[in-house]
């Protein structure tokens, strides 16, 4: 599968003076380039090492990969934008598949008593776009095992379990082929969230600590079962119920009846969703029967689940440090890389030169090589000019790399420049921060102004409503928000205007506003006293105004990104106020960097839904049938109370994909999980709890107490007095990139020149010779 030629130019193979393994005396040598026909193209094929490098140090990844020129090309060529974009669209392709394959979701609802007859797409539809997707996938295991060699893959789990998941997707596909579509189970499907996970290294580092804690998080587990295990047979043997109709009697037929029915309804109790209801009827009988929920509650809800909590959190934390110490190692490790390899390239005459470091004239070409954004690179370029010519030293070469975590705030476009007192007057007001808050306080009367007649006309029938002055508001709303446009656009320019995204939210939104203003008063003229748009389809052009004009709530958004920079000001003496400030502005910066970093949370998520959502399929799909088709279910004036049937959750079965997910969503909020429990308890068998707690377990439990910890430990850090006052570099101004990569970097060990030289010497491919 892999070329095991040898590389045609080692990494390094000079000696710059100390001890150390000597260099073939044949070997190439990027430390002394000699004048000849080959010097050039060994000279750049040593900058294209050290532009690969530097690449791998940025996006934290291995350097154990091919070094030659027709490899670097074809890897740079893998990492591409156009390249990784096509590989995630596949991805995205292949799970999207889900919904449109048999049972097709592509219907209006998903009660079953509506449900109109789902498009079933014909046989080969769907599997000819999923063989495309597969061979994009044999592609990419391909290129991947080249690239890092057959040693090398060999020892990689993962490109190794890639390559299984393959060999059954696609035998899987040709049974189906053959089966005419009609197999009763594709293994595949359930398979297809591993692509997603592969192409991560993020959700892979999360799921590794995820496994990591699973045997901290097994033993609160257990101790969770045997809570409920016992209070389980003290409640069996505690409602007895002797006497026919009194409360003991009523509360063993309802929860206690049996094992697995007083299980269920104490697993139910430990997340509270059927407090008080459980305790109710044995509670009317005798006040001494609360004493039992409460104390089960106190240790389960309260005690233990709490602990759980707090062992996810420390334990996760802890395997996450690591996992990250890793990745600051890797970033290093690249680094060091590119350092041995610039400070190689010497002239003949400096060959024997004692003065060890790399020329910053080469580092800067080196970084018009790199695939990195512009206001990164010239960010850079400026630090590196500031050494002057001096050749860099091993450390600042490193410190260089801390300019990518930092968040380069761009240069505003320049503003028109003026000649008349009186305008450069009016450009000052209207470009002052200001004049925003007075547009953020207008889009809150307009809110504030819809919501009233929301409420005023409530009970208003919709023939009866006079919308005279809603209109000669929204007209006024309007007419200011294109004002406000306008007078932007004359203070900052049209590209200082457009520089922000911000602005630029707020022009479309203007112009959508103004092109439905228009079109109403078009259709229905100007407002007048007894004015009433008509409804013409689904909504009128009114309705669908005074929808859009909800959108403006989105302009307080702008208001998290100041409070988030105003957290970076030197205020110089702390005060109450100051301190309120600072909180909103961690608050603020926590959600926004949530946000960013959720992709690896959100994916694993995706993943867990996307599994159990295809298994819910197999197992459950056509068990809830409507009444009057066949159904053992009762009719609704028929129903219990605060069944399945009487609440009418028809829509939430597994039927078809976007159904079953919509459900397990239902599931994991554990509002009313107790009905579903029952109602597929009824339809297909006891042993369909078994799923759900599964479900329970690893959605509320599990995945909610992650999210729960990655959003204390970014909060912590950033509430953390180092971490606000203190940067990477000790400069108090300077605000970084909000990755999970930097998290703990500044509790993180920086690895020690010895081991990041050890490692380097035993490169897979490019030896490195001191």
């Amino acid at each position: 599968m892999a070329d095991l030629r040898p590389e045609s130019e080692p990494l390094l193979s000079g000696a710059r003076g100390g001890s150390g393994r000597d260099c073939p005396a044949d070997s190439a040598a990027c430390r002394s380039v000699r004048g000849g026909p080959g010097a050039r193209s060994r000279r750049d094929l040593c900058f294209d090492q050290a532009a690969v490098f530097i690449e791998d140090a940025i996006q934290y990844r291995s350097i154990n990969h091919r070094m030659d020129a027709r490899s670097m090309g074809l890897y740079r060529l893998y990492y591409s934008n156009t390249s990784q974009w096509i590989l995630s669209f596949t991805i995205f392709l292949i799970l999207f598949l889900a919904f449109i394959e048999t049972p097709s979701s592509l219907t209006s609802t998903a009660d079953v008593r509506y449900r109109s007859a789902p498009w079933d797409p014909p046989c080969g539809l769907t599997e000819s776009v999923e063989v495309l997707c597969l061979l994009v996938f044999a592609a990419d295991v391909s290129v991947k095992s080249y690239l890092v060699g057959w040693a090398q893959f060999r020892m990689n789990l993962w490109l190794l379990a890639y390559l299984a998941v393959l060999v059954v997707s696609l035998m899987d596909w040709i049974v189906s082929l053959s089966l005419v579509c009609q197999e009763p189970l594709r293994i595949r499907r359930l398979l297809r969230p591993f692509f997603l996970m592969q192409n991560s290294s993020l959700m892979k580092k999360t799921l590794k600590c995820i496994r990591s804690s699973l045997p901290e998080m097994a033993s609160v587990l257990l101790l969770l079962l045997v809570h409920l295990c016992v209070f389980t047979m003290f409640g069996m043997l505690l409602f007895t119920g002797k006497k026919q109709g009194d409360g003991q009697d009523r509360e063993r037929l309802m929860y206690f009846h049996n094992l697995p029915e007083a299980l269920t309804s104490l697993l139910v109790l430990l997340t509270t969703t059927n407090n008080p209801d459980v305790m109710t009827p044995a509670y009317s009988k005798n006040r001494a029967y609360a004493i039992f929920f409460i104390v089960f509650t106190l240790i389960g809800s309260l005690f233990l689940m709490n602990l759980l909590t707090a062992i996810i959190y420390n334990q996760f934390r802890g395997y996450l440090m690591k996992s990250l110490q890793t990745s600051l190692f890797r970033r290093r490790l690249g680094a060091r890389a590119a350092y041995e390899v610039l400070s190689s390239m010497r002239a003949e005459g400096e060959a024997h030169s004692q003065e060890v470091g790399v020329k910053p004239q080469d580092f800067l070409r080196v970084l018009q090589k790199v695939q990195l954004d512009s206001s990164h690179k010239q960010a850079i370029m400026e630090k590196v000019r500031s050494y002057g010519g001096d050749l860099l030293s091993a450390d600042e070469f490193q410190k260089l790399f801390n300019e990518f975590d930092k968040r380069v705030i761009k240069e505003p476009p320049p503003r028109p420049e003026y000649l008349s007192p009186f305008l450069r007057s009016a450009q000052f007001l209207f470009s002052h921060r200001y004049f925003d808050y007075l547009g953020n306080l207008i889009a809150l009367g307009n809110l504030l102004s819809i919501s009233v007649f929301l409420v005023v006309d409530a009970d208003v029938l919709p023939e009866d409503r006079d919308d005279f002055v809603l209109g000669i508001l929204n007209c006024v709303f309007i007419l200011y928000y294109l004002l406000e446009l306008l007078l932007k656009v004359f203070a900052l320019g049209l590209p200082g205007y457009l520089a922000s995204s911000s602005n630029v939210f707020d022009g479309l939104l203007t112009v959508v506003l103004l092109v439905l203003e228009i079109s109403t008063l078009a259709v229905y003229r100007f407002p007048h006293p007894g004015w009433k748009p008509e409804m013409l389809g689904l909504l009128s052009l009114w309705d669908m105004a005074r929808l859009v004009n909800m959108l403006i709530v989105f302009r307080f958004l702008r208001i998290i990104p100041s409070m988030k920079n105003s957290s970076g000001e030197k205020k110089p003496r702390t005060s109450e106020p100051s301190l309120r400030g600072q909180l909103m502005a961690v608050v603020a910066s926590t959600i926004l960097d949530l946000i960013r970093n959720m992709r690896a949370f959100g994916g694993i998520l995706v993943v867990v839904y996307y599994i159990f959502a295809i298994m819910g399929i197999n197992l459950f799909r056509g068990v809830i049938v409507a009444p009057g088709n066949g159904s053992l279910a009762p009719d609704n004036s028929s129903a219990t109370c605060g069944s399945f049937e009487q609440l009418e959750y028809w829509a939430n079965n597994f039927d078809d994909f976007a159904a079953a997910l919509i459900t397990l969503w239902n599931v994991m909020v554990v509002n009313n999980w107790q009905v579903f429990l029952d109602a597929y308890r009824r339809y297909s068998g006891p042993w369909s709890k078994i799923y759900f707690v599964l479900w329970w377990l690893v959605s509320s439990v599990i995945w909610v107490n992650l999210f729960l910890a990655l959003i204390l430990e970014n909060f912590l850090h950033k509430w953390d007095r180092r971490s606000h006052l203190q940067s990477l570099a000790g400069d108090p101004d300077t605000t970084y990139q909000g990755r999970v990569e930097l998290l703990f970097r500044d509790v993180l060990e920086e690895p020690a020149e010895e081991e990041l030289m050890e490692k380097l010497s035993h490169h897979p491919h490019l030896p490195l010779c001191r």
